[in-house]
């Protein structure tokens, strides 16, 4: 009997999820995992799985790419069938992509329990796709895992009982604590040695399907690597949008890279001097880290990172971006410390938590955990 079916969909997911399918493992209980397909790129997906030994789907929706009412409506199409089939005891869902929300709202509508991992993270800015995932799936969620203590208050103002909320840790951190030392050296993954460099990431729609502001944050970035090499692993939507706007000599200089697997990317960070990022995930990873990172954005649903970690916000803004990056070259930035839990114990945590929580499997003896005969 499959206690708990496991949903994955993009690539901030994969990180989270490899964990969380080792501890439920570790702790007996029964899983099954789902790969809805919404990052089907073998550079954004497949390579994930290798590098994290994540194991294979047991379900593929193969959803593809697609508008968010799109996407999200054909995965709840696709979900539904599967979830009949299979009639776990509960879903978990992790993130705050449009497969979280999607197979959320499946699950809650059949009557079957949802568990979200990573709740109560909000932004406050509505006009993120994420934002409405997050509250959302925390609203119809059961049991709703949190990374940070923060994330408590946020769920008490939204009407959320205190008594479905675990505050557990980060199991992205877990990921990083496991696979650290197999993380691929940066002169590897470059072909060249840098004795310094940037890491630059850029995929959120605010920053590059706007091409005044692409323009500006690719104008700045060249800026840095008169002085700093910069390193940016290229999102396909990025270099998408950079070859439509006629922005291809702005990359003139830079250290362009592919998509990079985790492992890649994980070293890339380790051994900078700092990071430049749009990515929600690796602001929690930079603060593991201890590397500096200045996010691009307006805003951020991490603002653990900001408090106690190493990272700034910056927005798209030249003339901040200019100032942070000074001071990262004067100082070294900021130093930060490791939040509460961030420990690399998450996923146990959650483990456990889900074996006291979820009903006994049939045909199994409540004391004794031995199956009846």
């Amino acid at each position: 009997m499959t206690q708990v079916l496991c949903v994955a969909g993009a690539r901030p997911n994969f990180m989270k999820i490899a964990p969380v399918m080792a501890a439920l493992a570790e702790t007996g209980i029964a899983a099954q995992l789902l790969h809805t397909g919404q990052h089907y790129d073998a550079a954004m997906s497949d390579s994930f799985f290798a590098d994290l030994g994540i194991p294979r789907p047991d379900h593929h929706l193969e959803v593809g790419s697609g508008s968010h009412a799109v996407q999200t409506a054909e995965v709840m199409k696709r979900f539904e069938p599967v979830l009949e089939s299979v009639q776990p005891q509960a879903v978990l869902v992790v993130g705050d992509v449009n497969s979280t929300i999607a197979c959320a709202l499946v699950a809650a509508k059949r009557g079957v329990r949802v568990i979200h991992v990573e709740a109560g993270l909000r932004s406050y800015d509505r006009s993120m796709p994420e934002e409405i995932n997050r509250v959302l799936t925390d609203q119809i969620s059961d049991l709703l895992f949190t990374t940070e203590r923060s994330a408590l208050a946020n769920l008490r103002r939204e009407g959320v009982d205190p008594a479905r909320v675990e505050f557990v840790g980060n199991v992205m951190i877990d990921t990083l604590h496991r696979n650290l030392e197999q993380a691929v050296p940066s002169v590897r993954t470059l072909g060249a040695t840098l004795p310094q460099y940037a890491v630059l990431t850029l995929h959120r729609p605010s920053n590059v399907d706007d091409a005044p502001t692409l323009a500006a944050l690719l104008d700045v970035v060249g800026e840095i690597n008169r002085t700093l090499p910069v390193v940016m692993p290229l999102h396909p939507r990025t270099r998408g949008n950079i070859e439509k706007f006629g922005f291809t000599a702005k990359l003139d200089g830079l250290h362009i890279l592919p998509p990079v697997g985790y492992l890649e990317m994980l070293g890339l960070m380790r051994d900078a001097k700092l990071v430049l990022t749009d990515s929600g995930g690796i602001q929690e990873e930079t603060t593991a880290l201890g590397v500096p990172c200045l996010t691009l954005r307006e805003n951020t649903e991490r603002p653990i990172t900001l408090a106690e970690g190493t990272n700034t916000l910056v927005g798209p803004h030249p003339e901040a971006i200019r100032r942070a990056f000074a001071e990262v070259m004067a100082g070294g930035g900021k130093a930060g410390r490791i939040p509460e839990y961030w420990d690399g114990r998450a996923a146990m945590r959650i483990a456990y938590k889900l074996k006291d929580w979820l009903p006994m499997p049939k045909g199994v003896h409540a004391l004794s955990g031995t199956r009846i005969v």
